[in-house]
């Protein structure tokens, strides 16, 4: 019974990634709640959700470009040292701090996800713009956060690109997922090799998640977009509020 619940919370995880985000919302308190460490259970999250991300980027393969002027092989590459930066961090990060940080994370991915695409507007309408090298440190730093945690990596990035020059959002996804997976393999590789992740719990989420992500990509653009829109904040207001009240509420 406590695989199938994995498999179901993969399963939505997995459709509200292909249509919206906001996915690791679910796979992580379900992993928490079946047992797995809070760290170890972000690990296996990522892990878990992997495979949907490299699909995504298979499926753009032929739209990859270069952001303004600095070209996606740097991206990646800072992604990936960055990512395992993070992933370092998270397996040397004791499990009570853990407990202590988890929430603010948390509720950093959700202000993202309520206001990403006013700050995203309002960043590309400032005048002011940063350099490559500039936008490099930004993603290495972003590549950290992600390789850590991840929650609305993707709309960190965007914010980040966009003081880079002025950016089509819808064609610079591909370049979005891309360095996201890049920063996600580093921080899979090294949660395998630390034997940081709970293989039967993993495996669930995963397998939930290939299905879901399949069939939310196919019904997403049938679903009114405010419904979808609500259904996410509503999923990670509600995560961020209890993973506050566990580790700071009475004990």
């Amino acid at each position: 019974m406590e695989l199938l619940i994995l498999v179901a919370a993969g399963a939505i995880a997995g459709a509200m990634n292909a249509v919206a985000g906001g996915g690791t919302f679910l796979t992580l308190p379900a992993l928490i709640a079946a047992g797995v460490p809070p760290v170890l259970a972000n690990a296996s999250s990522t892990v878990a959700l992997f495979p949907a991300a490299l699909s995504s980027v298979w499926a753009y393969r032929k739209q990859l470009r270069p952001i303004g002027p600095v070209s996606l092989r740097a991206l990646v590459g800072v992604s990936i040292a960055g990512g395992l930066a993070g992933a370092l961090l998270l397996l040397f990060t004791p499990g009570a701090v853990f407990d202590k940080v988890l929430p603010w994370l948390l509720l950093l991915a959700a202000m993202m996800i309520l206001s990403g695409g006013k700050l995203r507007a309002w960043l590309a309408a400032r005048g002011h713009r940063i350099g490559p090298r500039t936008t490099l440190t930004g993603q290495f730093i972003v590549a950290i956060y992600g390789g850590y945690f991840g929650g609305a990596v993707g709309l960190i990035t965007m914010a980040l690109w966009a003081l880079l020059s002025e950016l089509d959002f819808q064609a610079a996804a591909p370049a979005r997922l891309a360095t996201v997976a890049a920063a996600n393999a580093a921080a899979v590789t090294c949660f395998i090799v630390a034997g940081a992740v709970w293989w039967p719990q993993a495996i669930a989420v995963l397998a939930g998640g290939v299905i879901g992500g399949y069939w939310g990509a196919k019904a997403g653009g049938r679903l009114p977009a405010g419904v979808v829109r609500i259904a996410v904040i509503a999923v990670t207001w509600v995560t961020t509020a209890v993973f506050f009240w566990r580790g700071y509420g009475p004990n």
